[in-house]
């Protein structure tokens, strides 16, 4: 028997129980501020509108079925001045006017998927130039150096350009929960600060509502809906779609939830990260409270350039995360040339292995030995781990922040192991960098009961939101602090450095030892980084299947002079592989390694005498690492900085008045700090996601100069209304 699916609720049919599916972008209704009208294009001519639209617009009779143009004054002329625009993303704003009003009225046009135009008009505010202010702004913004700084900072300006009672900077984590990061809010309220709330608390379909539309205004918590009449599209037969309308009505659930907190209004822009909804900027009014259009876009501008510099903070951090690592794999190389001990320079000093990922304890299982540091489990017990590592799938990285839940027979492990960070360092079983969490029993405050969504009334049918949001403290046992996504990219990278500093280390065995050859030459030749083993005379003595399947099968070398014809700049490749063989010189350096077919691979070679003593040389070891990662990055960054320039035509436009001189800077402030990120972006270790990032910068950057755009035209014609007065 086939499973039915649990029926969708339309608009304001849902309950608790189902509010997650509610079509709350289907409202079918608006609030009492405006009205909205659906109209045909060319003609204009209107089609839907909100009911009361006719006596809004100081109109006698009713609208349907007439032309903008019916309804006088410059109103049709602004809108088809916008028809020319893609509207499906952006709404268009005019300064109109219509013959039944004497006060100007703000439009906001777009175009919902089916067809038609939408044309929402509430009251104008009296005109504001927030030029200054957005470009202090965005300043200011780019000059954060910390996360914190960073939402604080955005925080104190919002709420002093919007003047709300409270402003919040909400994140959410990896499970959608949120938490009040940053606020700033009036001496007299209570502060929110630290408190988390529930994934439940915001829907999905309202995440992703939040993702097309970047603002979102209530004026008053207690108004009373106004229906669309025809309650559907004519163009689709189907309720209007409103997922961009300014006016759409809320959901009863969510009115509901802040009549329980008493907030009476809202402000809500979204901060969208790498594509993902990373977090909101919350602003709560105790009154009602309305935000005319030019506050709103300046708001949206400045959430928009919030986004961007948290993926370029992020990035930072974990390119501070790589130097770090950096220094401690160059304690190794140096201890492997004094020592001829790599595991020394690791395990010297427990903070160098731990405190990079805010770990307790650690432990080295290699070769069927075992080193730690801090608190780890007993050696029987690694042991076991070990094997539990190597009876899963091979991964970079294995992570859990309860290995005891999620591995029950490691439970007696949680107070010293709760959490767990594996790396791999070949593909040899049993080699693994491990750092352990110890259990960390925490309190997290809530803002009221998660586990109590609903609240049932007198009545068993009478459902709401939870009423309390006072503090509710959780405490959770049984795991540790969650991994950071910087410790996570700090282990892996801490990880690859270890496994190349084995693969050195292994060479030098080679070459000490060649009559035991067998069993480390297996260990070398499975590994993914290309190795090159040679003996003082030159000879090469080993190489790997990485680095045989990088090399034509014409040009496989015997000796390391043999190398020369793999490099695409040869003349400065013998130079180099000249002074590592006669001078003992190191080589480092960036090379091109030619293939079959195709241009060279960029590749990072790493190449070492090895040192029986200061006078004697054991051989020579060559590593290489693949750069294609590093290059296309950067290549995409080069063309992510000329494009976006290219793209807004800075300077394009001669500065002919001050309109013109505002654009300029305005854009100048956008680009400016696009161009900035980018830059933090691709000097990160985190490669894989750097076209996605560039790409959701470069969207930002669109979206935000559409919207300055939008402000400085609707601000250039108000005027022009103004001066043919």
């Amino acid at each position: 028997m086939l499973a039915t699916s649990a029926p969708v609720p339309g608009f304001g049919e849902a309950d608790l129980s189902n509010c997650e599916l509610e079509q709350i972008h289907l409202a079918g209704s608006i609030r009492p501020y405006g009205a909205l009208l659906l109209v045909s294009e060319p003609d204009l001519k209107i089609l839907l509108s909100s009911a009361d639209a006719a006596p809004a617009l100081g109109c006698d009779r009713p609208v349907l079925g007439d032309t903008l143009d019916s309804l006088g004054g410059n109103l049709a002329g602004r809108v088809r001045e916008c028809m020319d625009e893609p509207l499906a993303e952006i709404p268009a704003a005019v300064r109109c006017r219509v013959d039944g009003l004497a006060r100007e009225l703000d439009g906001l046009i777009h175009r919902p998927p089916g067809g038609g135009l939408v044309v929402e008009l509430t009251d104008a505010g009296p005109p504001l130039d927030l030029s200054d202010i957005v470009c202090a702004g965005l300043r200011a913004i780019s000059a954060t150096s910390s996360l914190r700084m960073l939402c604080d900072e955005s925080a104190r300006m919002i709420k002093e350009l919007l003047g709300y009672d409270r402003v919040m900077v909400y994140r959410f984590d990896e499970r959608g929960h949120g938490e009040v990061y940053s606020e700033q809010r009036e001496p007299d309220l209570e502060a929110f600060l630290g408190n988390r709330y529930p994934a439940t608390d915001i829907p999905q379909i309202a995440r992703r509502l939040y993702m097309r539309n970047r603002i979102r205004v209530l004026e008053d918590v207690a108004y009373s809906a106004v229906a669309l009449t025809p309650a559907r599209s004519p163009f689709t037969g189907e309720p209007l779609d409103m997922s961009l309308c300014y006016l759409r009505s809320m959901s009863p659930i969510h009115l509901q939830y802040l009549k329980n907190m008493g907030v009476s209004a809202t402000l809500v822009a979204s901060l969208v990260v790498g594509g993902r909804l990373w977090g909101l900027v919350s602003c709560h009014h105790y009154r009602p409270r309305a935000t005319q259009y030019e506050l709103r876009v300046a708001c949206e501008v400045l959430a928009e350039a919030m986004a961007t510099r948290i993926a370029a903070l992020q990035c930072f951090a974990q390119a501070q995360s790589e130097l770090s690592v950096r220094r401690l794999e160059q304690r190794m190389i140096d201890a492997i040339s004094r020592h001829g001990d790599w595991e020394h320079a690791l395990f010297e000093s427990a903070q160098f292995l731990l405190e990079p990922v805010s770990a307790t304890g650690a432990a080295l299982l290699y070769e069927g030995r075992v080193r730690t540091a801090g608190e780890v489990p007993s050696t029987g017990r690694l042991a076991a781990v070990r094997d539990w590592l190597d009876a899963r799938p091979r991964e970079p990285l294995v992570v859990t922040n309860s290995l005891g839940l999620d591995a029950p027979g490691f439970a007696d492990l949680t107070p010293e192991a709760s959490g767990l960070i594996a790396v791999p360092l070949s593909r040899s079983p049993g080699e693994y960098l491990v750092w352990f969490r110890a259990e960390q029993v925490r309190t997290l405050t809530w803002g009221g009961n998660p586990y109590k969504a609903m609240e049932i009334g007198d009545d068993p049918a009478d459902l709401s939101p939870r009423r309390s949001f006072a503090q509710w403290h959780q405490v959770v046992e049984g795991s540790c602090e969650p991994w950071t996504p910087d410790e996570l990219t700090t282990g892996r990278l801490i990880g690859e450095s270890v496994a190349d500093v084995i693969q050195q280390s292994r060479a030098l065995r080679v070459l000490i030892a060649r009559d035991q050859l067998q069993d480390i030459s297996e260990r070398v030749s499975r590994s993914d980084q290309p190795v090159v083993i040679a003996g003082a005379d030159g000879a090469i003595v080993l190489t790997n299947d990485a680095f045989d399947c990088l090399v034509p099968r014409r040009l496989r070398p015997r000796s390391l002079d043999d190398l020369l014809p793999l490099f695409a700049e040869r003349d400065e490749a013998g130079r180099n592989l000249a002074a590592l063989q006669r001078e003992r010189r190191p080589w480092r350096g960036e090379v091109g390694l030619v293939a079959d077919s195709g241009p060279p691979r960029p590749m990072l070679i790493r190449g070492d005498p090895v040192l029986a003593s200061p006078r004697e040389v054991l051989g020579f070891v060559v590593l290489l690492t693949d750069l294609s990662e590093r290059k296309a990055a950067e290549d995409a960054r080069r063309r992510f900085q000329v494009g976006v320039v290219e793209r807004h035509r800075l300077g394009a436009h001669p500065v002919k008045n001050p309109s013109d001189l505002k654009r300029r800077d305005l854009l100048a402030s956008i680009v400016g700090n696009a161009q900035l990120a980018a830059l933090e972006i691709t000097d990160g270790p985190d490669l894989t996601r750097v076209p996605e990032m560039l790409e959701s910068i470069q969207a930002s950057v669109d979206r935000t100069t559409n919207l300055v755009e939008h402000l400085l035209r609707y601000s250039i014609r108000g005027s022009e209304d103004d001066l043919g007065r």
